[in-house]
């Protein structure tokens, strides 16, 4: 009785956060946009006095740019000449999550949507990302063989500096080269900055599932602070808690399955920054000081841009970035039950037997905690009867029937909590699973069987959500009526309610839970009959 009530206090917990955080998604107020480039003013960094600043550039007089395409193997982008910045960038081996034919688009600038990656230069006559280029051809295109191509941009305007803002593109890659070159072609030092950031409106991804909430808005690691998500709210409020000037480092823009992230060298030295924009926008990013340059002088700054899907392998690209795999606090258990996950579809070539597989894995693993407790619960319904007795004779004492249903246990050598510590154990690592299913982007359009044909979005039959109800009502018949009406109804409810807020869960975690029910239905049912026919045979004697 008392592990059920735990249990499901706990679900009815979790069930609330999760309705709460997407009351609180759908009543945030609508963000707005602007097709034309955001009108906000180069960072104006304040620790470092290293790092110069610059007056706003005058977006009035900064005409609509020119569209430059750029085709991979892996990526389309288009670069707009004002600013030289990338303004759309989709995926081309990921699809929207509505009409598979089309590439999810995830950099754009379109009426409702804008989410850019920008980059400039600070300093007396340098570009700003609002400054317009001009290149030398409006198409290109990765040809086979090739293993790299590269985007030359040059300012319109140059006065006393030559800059080239060099965009290089890898076969294979999601990894996007920015380097600026600049030549000191006047008669005094140069003493510029450069910034990278990423612009984005507070909107949530289209394709977001109703009712599983997950974040979307800027992150930032440092090895001294690691990975740290600060949310559009706390920017509003000019409260975000950022790292600290660091020589490493990265800043991310987080949406649920995929990110971006602008990555600079290891070892250079860096100021992170995030804003609020004009026009319902957010700006996060960093700026970087660039060595000295004297008159006839030139040198180099780079950063790399990634855009693309989110996996734990991006910690091969940056410390830190496979974290934007947001499994939360529930990391230490989700991450390596997503590598058993993938080793067993490596070897079975299905997400959905991947999921089932390893929901009978764990389950056989923690099978002598669930036998002590289902042992436990079958002993407490041998004494129902006599618990019930005893409530009858007692119940307008409380302290006497207390008294007398501790004598009873102590009596019958039974812990009444005796169910409740091994479900504690085994709680974070089903909830690290469920993370895991929740945040692969490998079950993103994977089919399972049938009609099942993408893991990560619902049932659009609603057969799974049926047989979770059904398999949750059968797996209450195998417990004792409540003796409290009330428990009693609600235990009646839970399976018609749970199977309505599953037909909203992505089918992977509806099987995930139906596998993990089946399982626990049968270790209940042997485990819990071979005890009470041991405990009743020992009342007979």
């Amino acid at each position: 009785m008392e592990t059920r009530r735990l249990l499901l206090f706990i679900v009815f917990s979790f069930s609330l956060i999760v309705l709460w955080g997407e009351w609180n998604n759908r009543n945030q107020p609508e963000a707005k946009s602007s097709a034309e480039v955001p009108t906000s003013p180069v960072p104006q960094p304040i620790s470092r006095p290293a790092i110069a600043t610059s007056a706003p550039v005058n977006a009035d007089s900064i005409v609509a740019g020119e569209k430059i395409k750029v085709v991979t193997d892996l990526l389309d982008v288009e670069i707009n000449t004002a600013g030289g910045n990338l303004q759309q960038v989709a995926l081309l081996k990921h699809h929207e999550a509505k009409d598979t034919s089309k590439p999810i688009v995830l950099l754009q600038q379109q009426d409702n949507r804008t989410y850019l990656a920008q980059s400039g230069l600070l300093g007396e006559g340098l570009p700003a990302h609002l400054a317009s280029f001009r290149v030398n051809q409006k198409e290109y295109k990765l040809e086979e063989g090739a293993e790299q191509i590269a985007v030359v941009l040059t300012p319109t305007i140059e006065k006393n500096v030559r800059v080239s803002k060099i965009y290089t593109f890898h076969r294979g890659s999601y990894l996007i080269d920015v380097s600026y070159k600049i030549e000191n072609t006047g008669n005094t030092a140069l003493t510029p900055s450069a910034y990278f950031q990423i612009v984005r409106d507070s909107g949530t991804p289209e394709g977001a599932s109703a009712f599983i909430p997950t974040y979307t808005g800027p992150a930032f690691y440092t090895d001294a602070e690691k990975f740290k998500k600060v949310e559009f709210s706390s920017i509003e409020k000019n409260k975000p808690a950022l790292p600290a000037a660091s020589d490493n480092g990265w800043v991310g823009m987080l949406q649920h399955y995929f990110v971006s992230a602008w990555i600079p060298q290891q070892g250079a030295q860096r100021e992170f920054y995030a804003r609020k924009l004009n026009g319902g926008l957010f700006s996060a990013g960093l700026v970087m000081p660039v060595p000295e340059i004297k008159p006839g002088e030139h040198t180099q700054i780079s950063a790399r841009f990634y855009a693309g899907p989110a996996q734990s392998k991006l910690d091969e690209i940056a410390p830190g970035l496979g974290l934007t795999v947001d499994y939360g606090i529930f990391t230490i258990f989700a991450a390596p039950l997503f590598w058993l996950m993938s080793f067993l579809y490596e070897w079975v070539g299905n997400w959905g037997l991947a999921i089932i597989l390893l929901t009978v894995l764990i389950k056989l693993a923690f099978f002598p905690l669930s036998a002590t407790s289902y042992r436990s619960m079958a002993k407490m319904r041998v004494l129902a009867p006599k618990l019930e007795r005893i409530k009858k004779q007692y119940g307008e004492d409380r302290e006497r029937l207390n008294k007398e249903m501790m004598e009873l246990y102590k009596t019958e050598k039974i812990n009444p909590l005796g169910g409740c510590l091994p479900v504690l154990i085994q709680i974070p690592v089903f909830i690290g699973l469920y993370w895991a299913i929740l945040e692969s982007v490998e079950l993103r359009h994977a089919p399972f069987i049938g009609w099942i044909v993408d893991l990560s979005v619902s049932d659009p039959y609603y057969v799974l959500p049926v047989i979770m109800g059904l398999s949750m009502l059968l797996q209450s018949r195998l417990n004792p009526v409540p003796a409290d009406p009330l428990q009693a109804k609600i235990m009646q409810i839970m399976p018609i309610a749970f199977s309505v807020i599953f037909f909203f869960f992505p089918a992977g975690l509806v099987l995930y839970s139906i596998v993990n029910n089946i399982l626990s239905i049968a270790q209940q049912w042997y485990i819990t009959h071979g005890a009470e026919m041991a405990q009743k045979g020992v009342a007979k004697s």
